[in-house]
C-alpha cells in the first residue's frame, strides 16, 4: 500500500510530504508532479516520483494501485476547469481499487464562487463510491503574509472584508491534518471542516504586522468595486479578480470565521496564529 499525494511540489505539498516522511518509510510514499526535477530533493530521500499532469489523463495511467491512499490536492488553474482535472485523479483512483481518496476541498460555510469547483468535485467523490475524506480546508495564514510587501509599501492593509474575521491556520497545520488523515485509521467516509482555532479582523491583522515590523499600518476598508478596480490595477486576471473579490464578500458576511476544532483535534496541536506567520514572513 503506497500513499499517493498529487501536486506534491506545491505549497501546500511539500509540507504533506515532509510530514508523511515523519510518519512512514519513503518508499510507501508516492509524490505525484509534473516536473521531476522539482521532485529531485525528495526522490534522493526514496520517495517514489510519478509524473503525470491533470490534463493528460494517459500520464495517471499506473500511478495508483489498488488499496493505496490517494490525496487529490485541488488544482490551482481556474481558467482549465479544475473539476475535469480532479476528475482525472478520481477515475484513475476507481480503476485502480483505492482504498482512500482525500481530497482538500473548501469550507461548507463558504458561498463564494471559488467553493463552486469544490462542490462539483465533492459530488463526482460521492459519486464514485470510493472511500473518501473531505479536508474542507480553510483560508490560509499565508495567504495574506506571503503578500506583505505592498501592505509595507503603502502602510496600509486594503480588503474589501468590512468588520468580517477569518478562522485561518498555517499551510503546515493543514498538511499535518491530511498526514494524520492518511496515516490513521477510521477516517473513510468523513468530512472535516478544517479551521484555525482563533479568529482575527483585518485592524487585528494590520496591528499585528505594525508591532512586528516597526512600521505604521493601518486597515482600509473599501467597497468591494474598488478593491476589485485595485487588483486589475495590479495586472490581475478578471477571473481572479472575480474570486478574490467574492471571498472578501463571503468574509465580511462571516463564512471564514467558522471555528469548529477539526484542525487542532486532527493534528494533536493548537493551530498556528496570524502574528506568529506574519513573525516568521517578515523575518523570511
Amino acid at each position: 500500500m503506497s500513499i499517493v499525494v498529487t501536486g506534491a511540489t506545491g505549497n501546500l505539498g511539500r509540507f504533506v510530504i515532509e510530514g508523511l516522511l515523519e510518519k512512514v518509510p519513503a518508499d510507501r510514499i508516492t509524490a505525484v508532479v509534473r516536473d521531476q526535477e522539482k521532485a529531485a530533493g525528495f526522490a534522493a530521500r526514496g520517495v517514489k516520483i510519478a509524473v503525470a499532469d491533470y490534463n493528460a489523463p494517459e500520464t495517471f495511467d499506473g500511478v495508483i494501485s489498488a488499496g493505496d491512499k490517494v490525496l487529490l490536492i485541488s488544482g490551482n488553474e481556474f481558467h482549465l476547469g479544475r473539476v475535469a482535472q480532479h476528475q482525472v485523479v478520481l477515475d484513475a483512483a476507481k480503476a485502480a481499487g483505492a482504498a482512500l481518496f482525500a481530497y482538500t476541498s473548501a469550507p461548507g460555510s463558504l458561498t463564494a464562487a471559488l467553493a463552486d469547483d469544490h462542490r462539483a468535485t465533492e459530488e463526482a467523490i460521492l459519486a464514485s463510491g470510493l472511500p473518501y475524506a473531505l479536508l474542507r480546508n480553510g483560508w490560509y495564514n499565508e495567504n495574506y503574509t506571503e503578500n506583505l510587501a505592498p501592505v509595507l509599501e503603502h502602510g496600509a492593509v486594503v480588503q474589501a472584508a468590512g468588520e468580517g474575521r477569518v478562522a485561518s491556520a498555517a499551510r503546515a497545520d493543514y498538511a499535518a491534518a491530511a498526514v494524520a488523515v492518511l496515516t490513521g485509521e477510521g477516517h473513510e467516509n468523513k468530512t472535516y471542516e478544517l479551521s484555525g482555532d482563533t479568529s482575527f479582523g483585518f485592524a487585528e491583522y494590520a496591528a499585528g504586522i505594525a508591532e512586528h515590523s516597526g512600521k505604521e499600518i493601518v486597515y482600509n476598508a473599501v467597497p468591494v468595486e474598488v478593491y476589485s478596480g485595485i487588483l486589475t490595477g495590479a495586472g490581475l486576471p478578471e477571473g481572479l479578480v472575480a474570486i478574490m473579490a467574492g471571498v472578501d464578500t463571503s468574509i465580511e458576511k462571516g463564512e471564514l470565521a467558522v471555528i469548529t476544532g477539526d484542525l487542532s483535534r486532527l493534528t494533536g496541536r493548537p493551530t498556528t496564529p496570524i502574528t506568529e506567520s506574519i513573525k516568521a514572513a517578515l523575518q523570511g
